[in-house]
C-alpha cells in the first residue's frame, strides 16, 4: 500500500487500536446520540467525527498542523476553544437541555435537525481537539518514510487506515448503546446518565486547559 512496509503497517494499526478504544470526548457525543435518538443521530454523529479526522489529515499534509503545534500560542487557542465548546455541551446537558430525553419510542431526535447537530457536535469536538493534531504528529511522522517522493499519499494512507479503524470501533459500539434505550426509560436513570456525562464532558474540558495552558 503506497510501498508502506507491512511491518510498517501492523505497528500503526496496533498502536491506532490502542489510541482509538480510548474513550474520550467523541466517544461521549457519539453514545449520547446513540441513546438518545434514532439511527440518524448516532450516524451523524460518528460521520462527524470522521469529517474531523479528514480535516486533521489535510492539515498535517498541508503542514499546517505542525505550524499550529509549534507556536504555543496557536496551540493554547485550540486547546481554550476546544475546552469551551465540551464545557459548553456538558454545561447543557447538565441542564437539561442536551442530554437523554427518551419518550419511549425510539424516535427522539431523529430528525433532521437532531442529525445536523450530531453530526457539527462530532465534527467539532474532533476538530477542536488539541490532542488529535498532537496525534497526527506525533504518531503519524514514525510510520512514515520521508525518503521517498510519496509522503503527503502515505500520510492519506495511514489516515485512510485510521478513519477506517475509527469506523469499525463506532459503530458497534453505538449500535449497543442504541440497545441500552429499553432500560433508560426511568426517569431516574436518565438523570444520573445526564449528570455522569455532562460531569466528564465538563471534567474532560479542565484537563484539556490544564494540560496545555499550564
Amino acid at each position: 500500500m503506497f510501498g508502506i512496509e507491512p511491518s510498517v503497517l501492523a505497528g500503526f494499526i496496533a498502536t491506532s487500536v490502542a489510541i482509538i478504544i480510548s474513550p474520550g470526548p467523541d466517544t461521549l457525543i457519539i453514545l449520547r446520540h446513540a441513546i438518545n435518538g434514532g439511527r440518524g443521530p448516532w450516524l451523524a454523529a460518528v460521520g462527524g467525527v470522521q469529517l474531523g479526522l479528514v480535516v486533521h489529515t489535510g492539515l498535517a499534509v498541508a503542514g499546517i498542523s505542525l505550524i499550529i503545534t509549534s507556536t504555543p500560542a496557536l496551540l493554547q487557542g485550540v486547546a481554550i476553544a476546544g475546552a469551551a465548546y465540551l464545557a459548553w455541551i456538558g454545561i447543557q446537558i447538565l441542564k437539561g437541555g442536551a442530554g437523554l430525553n427518551l419518550d419511549g419510542n425510539g424516535s427522539n431526535g431523529a430528525d433532521g435537525a437532531s442529525g445536523v447537530r450530531a453530526l457539527r457536535e462530532g465534527a467539532l469536538s474532533n476538530i477542536l481537539n488539541p490532542k488529535v493534531i498532537l496525534l497526527f504528529l506525533a504518531l503519524f511522522p514514525n510510520f512514515v518514510d520521508y525518503r521517498r517522493d510519496d509522503v503527503s499519499a502515505q500520510l492519506i494512507t495511514l489516515a485512510v487506515i485510521l478513519i477506517t479503524l475509527n469506523v469499525f470501533w463506532l459503530t458497534p459500539m453505538a449500535l449497543a448503546a442504541g440497545v441500552l434505550r429499553r432500560w433508560l426509560s426511568s426517569p431516574a436513570v436518565c438523570t444520573g446518565v445526564n449528570r455522569a456525562s455532562g460531569g466528564m464532558l465538563l471534567i474532560m474540558a479542565a484537563l484539556m486547559l490544564t494540560q496545555h495552558l499550564l
